[in-house]
């Protein structure tokens, strides 16, 4: 049997079903008075430094802080073997930031109660066939791509893409797929970037750079090729 994708939305709410083999798999719900802000980036500012708990607290223009820890506060990781990500030790956060200071975050948690947003300054963009690091130099494939010959030829093919601007996770969805949509694909996310650092640099631009997809264009997005 397929797999099928239900997408159902309402002037209230988004709802999306992922069904495989018959087999209700996944079930995503957006309400339009509560979009949640997974994804988005922010220049925040920060409002409070708490060394006991390796944490600070930033403003990114919410009715809450958001919580950004020291672990939080690192470089990407993703493609780089385990014995190697040994060197990336958690240093303190006094050393990380300092009260005051503006930082561009992405939130990787909704508020939730009494808590605000969690973040993290390891900054990612995703498209249908690609995460863009910047700032990273590397590129990483991913492991449900099994047939080495093909991860080979995708990171060949995505490490011309590579330069100062950051580097690239291959997705599930890239396998099989041709260097012409890889290089859109690429293409794309480095244009999203530039947008990005140009809105950071504006002096009257506070708090949010970025937003993420609704929840019908990110489904399709992130289920492609599943």
């Amino acid at each position: 049997m397929t797999a099928e994708l239900l997408v159902n939305v309402t002037p209230s709410e988004t709802r999306v079903a992922y069904i495989d083999g018959g087999i209700l798999q996944e079930i995503h719900i957006e309400r339009e008075a509560r979009r949640g802000i997974v994804g988005n980036i922010y220049k925040g500012r920060v409002s409070r430094v708490l060394p006991g708990m390796q944490a600070a607290f930033v403003d990114i223009g919410l009715d809450k802080a958001a919580f950004l820890h020291a672990s939080d506060i690192m470089p990407h990781t993703e493609c780089v073997a385990g014995e190697e990500q040994k060197q990336f030790t958690v240093r303190d956060i006094s050393e990380l930031v300092r009260q005051g200071q503006d930082l561009m975050v992405q939130v990787v948690k909704d508020p939730l109660g009494t808590k605000g947003a969690r973040l993290t300054t390891d900054i990612t963009l995703p498209s249908r066939y690609l995460v863009f690091m910047p700032g990273a130099s590397h590129v990483g494939v991913s492991q449900r791509i099994e047939s080495e010959s093909e991860r080979e030829r995708l990171k060949k093919v995505v490490a011309e893409y590579c330069d100062e601007q950051g580097g690239f996770i291959i997705r599930t969805a890239a396998e099989g797929v041709g260097e012409a949509e890889l290089a859109s694909d690429a293409a794309y996310l480095k244009r999203v970037w530039t947008k990005v650092m140009e809105r950071k640099k504006r002096p009257q631009t506070r708090y949010q750079l970025y937003g993420e997809l609704a929840l019908a264009q990110r489904v399709l997005r992130d289920f492609a090729g599943r």
